[in-house]
C-alpha cells in the first residue's frame, strides 16, 4: 500500500458534517484504510477571497489504488456529497477534496499534478499537513515544517471540539482584517 494525503475543504452548508461524511467516505474507498485525520481549522479563503471562511483538513490514508484512481475516488466522493462544479475558480463549495501527496509519485498532467502545485504556498494545508506528518518530504517542494516556517499562519484558527461546534451556516465570518 502507499500512502496519500488529501486535502478537505468546506464552506458551505454544515461544513463539520461535510468533512466527517467526506472522511468516513474515504474510510470506505477499496484497498484504503484511513490512518488519521487531522484537527480543522477555520481559514480564510483562498485566491477568490469574497467568500465565507472555510473549515479545512487533511486526511492521511494508506491505499492500493493508483493515483489516477485515487482522483477518480475524490471527484466521486464530492458528487456523493452534492458538490457541483460551478462558478468560479477557487469560489465557495461545499467539499473540495485535493490529493496533496501520494507516495512515490511525481506527476504532471492535465488534469493531475501530484504532489499539489500551490499546496506550498497554502498555510491551510501545510497546518493540518504538519498536524500528521511534519517531517513529510515534499517533492520538489521541501520538508513540510520547513515549508510551513515560510507562511503566516495568522489567520488560522483551530476549531473547538466537534460537539461545540456550531454548522458553518452559522459562523460569524468577519475576520479581524475587515
Amino acid at each position: 500500500m502507499k500512502v496519500a494525503w488529501i486535502g478537505l475543504g468546506s464552506n458551505q452548508g454544515d461544513c463539520r458534517a461535510v468533512l466527517r461524511r467526506a472522511s468516513a467516505l474515504l474510510a470506505r474507498l477499496p484497498n484504503t484504510q484511513l490512518r488519521a485525520v487531522s484537527p480543522i481549522y477555520q481559514t480564510a479563503p483562498w485566491g477568490n477571497t469574497d467568500q465565507p471562511d472555510f473549515l479545512n483538513a487533511v486526511a492521511k490514508i494508506a491505499t492500493d489504488l493508483s493515483p489516477r484512481d485515487l482522483l477518480e475516488a475524490l471527484l466521486d466522493i464530492e458528487l456523493q456529497l452534492g458538490r457541483e462544479r460551478v462558478g468560479p475558480r477557487w469560489g465557495p463549495r461545499l467539499i473540495d477534496l485535493d490529493l496533496l501527496v501520494y507516495e512515490g509519485a511525481n506527476l504532471d498532467e492535465p488534469d493531475l499534478t501530484v504532489p499539489h502545485p500551490r499546496m506550498h504556498q497554502r498555510a491551510f494545508v501545510l497546518v493540518p499537513l504538519a498536524d500528521l506528518s511534519p517531517d513529510l518530504l515534499v517533492e520538489g517542494q521541501g520538508r513540510v515544517s520547513a515549508l510551513l516556517e515560510a507562511l503566516d499562519v495568522a489567520e488560522l484558527e483551530a476549531v473547538r471540539p466537534a460537539q461545540d461546534l456550531p454548522s458553518c451556516a452559522s459562523f460569524d465570518f468577519k475576520r479581524s482584517d475587515q
